[in-house]
């Protein structure tokens, strides 16, 4: 069996409560790279899958006693396709909250059906892992560096997905297989697409513009669709990982903000704070308008420092802190259609909403 390099991350993340979520294209081998792991593993082990119609019907408005009852003496929960099961994302948390000791891991080959379930549910309750096709190192450790290298060119052509690269010879109609059973799958039933010969017209336009620039309206004349629906489209498919889009790099400070090579969205206040301090003023800054000013601190004003002396992980408990304001946004949004972020909601607004959101993100909006 191929190595699977994720399996090393699983591995440093299993031993606190978070659950563990696994999303990743149809086929790329989650169930296989899970069930080797857990195989490797002392703990009893459960299985669920969304696929089957029992356990859908089985996690429909379960209570937590019933969780308990069901879960019973496994020490690691394994739920397979979880998108396919609704309310997936309460059920996890309850086992979460309640039921120490039980890891969950849970596999989606549908990103934005998984995330629309999990997102609310479980922020700050889960580490979020993709699994893609083989990698050309999980391959050269497999097979050796010089093999891989030689088929490099054939790697290009027909890819890394697994039934590809272990059926030699039998490349295109493996393909074709994957194609015509999975890759609109998900998203005609996501979106009741009703005319797939239009996208099947716009994939064809993107494969013969790989590596270039591309432009909506440009796609919309050649496959008789309209801006907007092209980039819902495009959004679609990058979401069930047919296509990856490489946005093109911006000079202007309001489109690179998030500062994605460290993999934390921190954005520019360190910064800012650091070019335009000034001896006895505060740093004013506005990321809406990008207005930075001084303002003078009142006489008599002494600021206290404290190290506590407490590490911080910023790369996922800042992301994960933002990604709980930004549920919040969504949420309110909802009762308030004309908010945009945090900022443009009153706290008697949010106290209002407060029964809409998760204790754990109304916390942090109200922080906020």
């Amino acid at each position: 069996m191929i190595k699977r390099l994720l399996g090393e991350k699983l591995s440093a993340r299993f031993n606190d409560k978070k659950a563990i979520v696994i999303t990743g294209p149809r086929q790329s081998g989650k169930t296989t790279m899970v069930r080797s792991f857990t195989d490797q593993r002392k703990e009893t082990c459960l299985w669920w899958t969304g696929d089957d119609f029992e356990v859908r019907a089985m996690l429909s408005n379960v209570t937590l006693a019933r969780l308990k009852s069901l879960v019973g003496e496994a020490r690691i929960l394994v739920i397979d396709e979880a998108q396919r099961i609704e309310n997936i994302g309460l059920c996890i948390k309850m086992i979460v909250d309640n039921m120490p000791g039980v890891k969950v891991i849970a596999t989606g080959s549908s990103a934005f059906e998984l995330a629309n379930r999990i997102n609310e549910p479980l922020t700050g309750r889960k580490w979020e892992f993709l699994l893609a096709p083989f990698s050309f190192r999980e391959m050269s450790d497999s097979a050796g560096l010089l093999q891989e290298k030689s088929l490099l060119y054939h790697r290009l052509v027909f890819g890394y997905y697994p039934e590809v690269v272990t059926n030699p010879g039998n490349e295109r109609p493996m393909l074709k297989q994957l194609a015509d059973s999975y890759l609109y799958k998900d998203i005609l039933v996501w979106e009741n697409i009703h005319k797939p010969e239009r996208m099947e017209k716009l994939i064809q336009a993107l494969a013969l513009q790989l590596g270039n620039e591309v432009s909506y309206h440009e796609l919309g004349k050649v496959t008789g669709l309209n801006n907007e629906t092209v980039e819902k489209y495009i959004d679609l498919l990058e979401k069930a990982f047919v296509v990856f889009r490489l946005r093109s790099f911006s000079r202007n400070l309001r489109n690179e903000f998030e500062n994605l090579y460290v993999g934390a969205k921190t954005g520019l206040l360190d910064q800012f704070s650091s070019l335009k301090g000034k001896e006895g003023h505060l740093v004013y800054s506005d990321f809406r308008s990008l207005e930075v000013r001084n303002v003078p601190l009142p006489a008599g004003t002494a600021l206290v420092v404290a190290n506590s002396m407490v590490k911080h992980n910023l790369t996922h408990e800042y992301n994960e802190r933002r990604e709980a304001c930004e549920t919040a946004v969504r949420i309110l949004r909802k009762r308030y259609p004309t908010i945009t972020a945090l900022r443009d909601v009153s706290l008697p607004q949010l106290q209002a909403a407060q029964a809409d959101l998760d204790p754990v993100v109304y916390r942090r909006a109200l922080h906020v």
